[in-house]
């Protein structure tokens, strides 16, 4: 997917502004899911920078380098000045002031200074990456090189939950806790599938081969028993109910505590 966004954006833009643009993400991703949430927020500057870069050339067809001191601010208000019919919203003022918040987070906040005594690394991280996956969807949106559909598909998956606790190699869901229950490793690859779900055959090669034996009665045990999951067509999805019961035992975290 990401191969896609880079050839997609490298025909708009400097390709060395788009390969840091891509690869803070990566990082920030890559460290957040690992638990790194100080460093989320630095590749999150990261990330910043060459966003802004990204906008200036958009604007005005050069940009700073990238071994110069980006002012930031005066680039903000003359983003916002832009005529509104020669430049999107999203262009002026949606992007610019996102990336605003980003960098507030990594330059202002930090834990050791806070006086109320309550560690905020995991909501700020949460929000840099999340504002991250908002910034890149949107320059796919605009600047996309493939039909419209194709390119819903990308912005779909970038703003989509990810769960540290599932990796996904080419197609195959590896979940991260071996020492799940068959329930839980299931609700987990659903979490992850999201809208999309997942067939029984799919399912079957994501567990653990001594889950196999049971899988079709553990899957109807959390369709009918517990809600959990819902079988639409020939597809499992997970519903609210399995997502609330995700989250609140923190099941799609690699660190989590014992279940």
């Amino acid at each position: 997917m990401l191969k896609q966004i880079q050839g997609d954006l490298k025909k708009h833009f400097d390709e060395k502004i788009v390969d840091e643009l891509l690869a803070a993400y990566q990082d920030a991703k890559h460290n957040f899911f690992l638990g790194g949430l100080r460093l989320s927020a630095v590749e999150g500057g990261r990330f910043c920078e060459a966003a802004f870069r990204l906008l200036e050339q958009a604007t005005t067809g050069r940009f700073t380098g990238l071994n110069q001191t980006l002012d930031t601010e005066k680039l903000i208000a003359r983003l916002a000045n832009l005529q509104k019919a020669s430049y999107s919203d999203s262009a002026r003022i949606h992007i610019p002031r996102a990336l605003r918040v980003v960098y507030d987070v990594r330059n202002n906040r930090d834990a050791a200074h806070l006086a109320d005594g309550i560690d905020p690394n995991l909501q700020d991280a949460t929000l840099v990456i999340s504002v991250l996956d908002w910034v890149l969807a949107e320059f796919v949106r605009m600047y996309h090189g493939v039909p419209a559909g194709e390119a819903q598909k990308i912005v779909d998956s970038l703003v989509a939950r990810r769960v540290p606790a599932v990796q996904d190699f080419d197609g195959f869901l590896k979940v991260l806790r071996p020492q799940l229950i068959a329930s839980d490793y299931i609700l987990l690859v659903l979490y992850e599938r999201g809208k999309a779900g997942a067939l029984y055959k799919e399912i079957e090669s994501w567990v653990r081969p001594p889950m196999r034996a049971n899988l079709r009665r553990t899957l109807n045990r959390l369709v009918d028993d517990f809600a959990h999951v819902h079988l639409a067509g020939d597809r499992y999805i997970l519903t609210k109910l399995g997502a609330a019961e995700v989250e609140k035992r923190n099941l799609h975290r690699v660190h989590s505590v014992t279940s």
